[in-house]
């Protein structure tokens, strides 16, 4: 009778009280081993802090997970910043997140430090290792715009919505016009007023068909794809332009880290054009070889623009939304996005978010495949991508692509 309530005792929650250096020896170690994706890194957090340690019950577990998904930044290292704060505050927050980013961070910045400095650009000798590289990537991502569809786009509505916005990319069309009338549209649908949403249909594709009449098939999506060769882009971004650019996209990346890919390349290649298409997806292929969330990528492409005080700069203002999130407001937060109104709109949002990867990813998926060998390494690293699920998956394709290319660059091909 006696060990009954001894078991039960054992499972109940209980948040140690952690010295902050070991707090955030913790959480760099849990950074270190974030190989494998969100998925993997959120299952390697709840395998050790609820199912063994028992910080939270599992209830409450999936009901912050739950939060984070809808909210913009990266699940993992938002529910690292929440378990952190748990246990030490805001002080121990800030700890567990920046133990957690750091080796993807150092490990990144290192990378784009030789990128620069030794000229690895897609050009020269090393030419097919990126070109095979970046063919990986791009079926990388149209995996990642599958996975986040088919989480998102759960009725005919939010298809719709998607279609909407991938036209809206496609044409050039501000990704804010797009987020906002995607949110509008599934809110008017789930408030029960479908007629004002066939109406919005009506009037957002009139505008799209009138737009692509007045531009033309020469000029459709020509922002999309500008700076998409091999050449080393010249324009330099303020530290002010990189800040901006960092804020934007942490703060809107509903969906999964992949959802910030439209708003990077929006920033750093149609329009601020400090990099190139090639230079972008080199950028992805680094992160996707890293234990860190591809949010990560956000150093890169700061590097690029603005050297080692770009790459901190873009990288504080990405990662600040998800801190933010979660020290300041993650109560008023949980309540708000429990309302339904607010949880349509966000699901409309998402959508939007979904037709936006799947038009920078049309743009990506021309930039790198260019010929019959990109093509077939494209095909092969999308069916690995598609039927097998292990968890280092995602860095051995792209490290197998990298072989295949030193094996073309050796070979002189």
């Amino acid at each position: 009778m006696s060990a009954e309530p001894s078991a039960v005792a054992e499972a109940v929650p209980t948040v140690p009280r952690e010295t902050l250096g070991r707090l955030f020896l913790r959480f760099l170690r849990f950074g270190a081993l974030a190989w494998g994706g969100p998925v993997a890194q959120i299952a390697m957090i709840r395998q050790e802090l609820v199912e063994e340690e028992h910080w939270v019950s599992r209830e409450q577990f999936n009901r912050v997970l739950a939060l984070y998904q809808v909210l913009p930044g990266p699940e993992a290292h938002e529910l690292c910043v929440y378990f952190g704060m748990l246990s030490r505050g805001r002080i121990g927050g800030m700890l567990a997140g920046l133990g957690f980013m750091l080796p993807g961070f150092v490990l990144m910045f290192l990378f784009s430090w030789l990128y620069v400095r030794h000229g690895l650009q897609a050009s020269g000798p090393v030419a097919p290792i990126f070109a095979a590289v970046q063919a990986a990537v791009a079926a990388l991502i149209v995996r990642a715009v599958h996975r986040i569809g088919s989480h998102a786009l759960t009725d005919r509505w939010l298809w719709v919505i998607a279609l909407l916005a991938t036209g809206a990319q496609l044409l050039s069309v501000h990704f804010a016009i797009s987020l906002f009338v995607g949110g509008a549209l599934y809110l008017a649908v789930r408030s029960t007023r479908p007629a004002i949403a066939l109406a919005f249909i009506g009037l957002c594709g009139s505008v799209l068909l009138g737009w692509i009449l007045l531009q033309g098939s020469e000029g459709a999506g020509s922002e999309v794809i500008l700076t998409d060769s091999g050449q080393l882009a010249s324009a330099e971004p303020s530290l002010l332009q990189l800040w901006l650019s960092g804020l934007k996209a942490g703060a809107l990346t509903f969906g999964g880290a992949y959802t910030v890919i439209p708003f990077l390349q929006h920033d750093a290649v149609s329009v601020g054009a400090w990099m190139t298409n090639d230079q972008f997806l080199d950028g992805l292929a680094l992160s996707g070889l890293l234990p860190a969330p591809l949010i990560i990528v956000a150093t890169f492409v700061g590097f690029l623009g603005g050297g080692a005080v770009g790459a901190l700069v873009l990288t504080v203002a990405i990662f600040l939304p998800a801190f933010a999130f979660t020290l300041l407001v993650h109560d008023p937060l949980e309540r708000l996005v429990a309302q339904p109104r607010v949880r349509a709109f966000l699901d409309g949002v998402t959508a939007a978010v979904v037709g936006l990867i799947v038009g920078t990813t049309i743009a990506l998926v021309r930039a790198s495949i260019t010929d019959i060998q990109t093509a077939l390494i494209f095909l092969l690293a999308l069916a690995a991508l598609f039927y097998w699920h292990a968890k280092l998956l995602v860095p051995a394709v792209i490290a197998g692509a990298a072989l295949w290319g030193f094996a073309q660059a050796a070979a002189g091909l």
